[in-house]
């Protein structure tokens, strides 16, 4: 605090204003706007909003001296450095898990060949086709530069080369192991029946989609999985990417969607999303 108002004291008594002061606003004012972007939508905006609303009042307090009340919310500041990284802990694994992905570099690091990608591309959308056709429900989450090793682990290995016929077998209605998702590592099928999480899905949202959908919202907002959804009610067909939905896809707007995407190891811009 001492040398936020120092700095400010500088500011207005002009002097020199440096290079390095435009840095260090530059770098301030990017950490809060990925913040807001990253807290958009979700819970932890009202609770951002309250925890402003405790730091007005504290500045009031302190401006009118009282006392007590400055006690007591100084109190209730010591007690936030616990309860706020508890409170806050799913948007603080998302914003680490998307400071750790290398964006651009990643390309060069791990290239993915562009027949591997036109082959994922064909057999997910005939093996969509294909469930679709036979009136079944499909998750299919394919992993990118983020493992998924833990969401694998919790399903049943399959490491079997990745075929429409496969998947269209996997998500047959008496099949042992269509609940759940399967997941696809390069141009293989790593498990299926794997549970994935619910708790990154916008409540704005859960009344708009089934388990499924919001099984894929989850997953794709806490990695940078591209996740096709097949509802087992209407058929439709949607892609989940960057926590957001696009629905209703045909075949040549699914296989579009999809190529661009995995063709692209950089974040994807969030899209609109559409009810499925």
């Amino acid at each position: 605090m001492d040398q936020l108002r120092a700095f400010i004291d500088g500011l207005m008594q002009g002097r020199a204003f440096g290079w390095n002061n435009v840095v260090d606003i530059l770098i301030v004012a990017i950490a809060v706007y990925y913040v807001l972007v990253l807290i958009r939508g979700t819970r932890a905006v009202q609770l951002l909003l309250g925890v402003l609303v405790l730091v007005l009042i504290y500045g009031v307090a302190v401006l009118l001296q009282l006392t007590l009340t400055t006690l007591a919310l100084q109190f209730l500041g010591v007690a936030a450095l616990v309860a706020i990284p508890v409170v806050f802990q799913p948007e603080l694994r998302r914003a680490l898990g998307q400071l750790g992905r290398l964006g651009a570099l990643d390309r060069l690091l791990a290239p993915t060949s562009e027949e591997e990608v036109d082959l994922v591309v064909e057999e997910v959308v005939r093996g969509g086709l294909l469930i679709k056709q036979q009136s079944n429900g499909a998750l299919i989450v394919i992993e990118r530069s983020t493992g998924l090793q833990d969401y694998s682990e919790t399903g049943v290995p399959v490491n079997g080369k990745l075929t429409a016929e496969l998947l269209a077998s996997i998500f047959m209605a008496r099949s042992p192991l269509h609940d759940g998702a399967v997941i696809i590592r390069g141009s293989q099928v790593v498990a299926a029946a794997c549970l994935l999480p619910l708790d990154e899905t916008p409540e704005r949202l859960t009344h708009r989609y089934g388990m499924r959908h919001r099984a894929a919202l989850s997953i794709s907002a806490q990695s940078d999985a591209v996740v096709v959804v097949i509802s087992e009610e209407s058929g439709a067909m949607s892609i989940a990417s960057n926590g957001r939905m696009i629905g209703n896809l045909d075949e040549e707007r699914l296989r579009r969607v999809l190529s661009s995407l995995l063709r692209s190891r950089i974040q994807p811009l969030p899209f609109r999303s559409k009810s499925a």
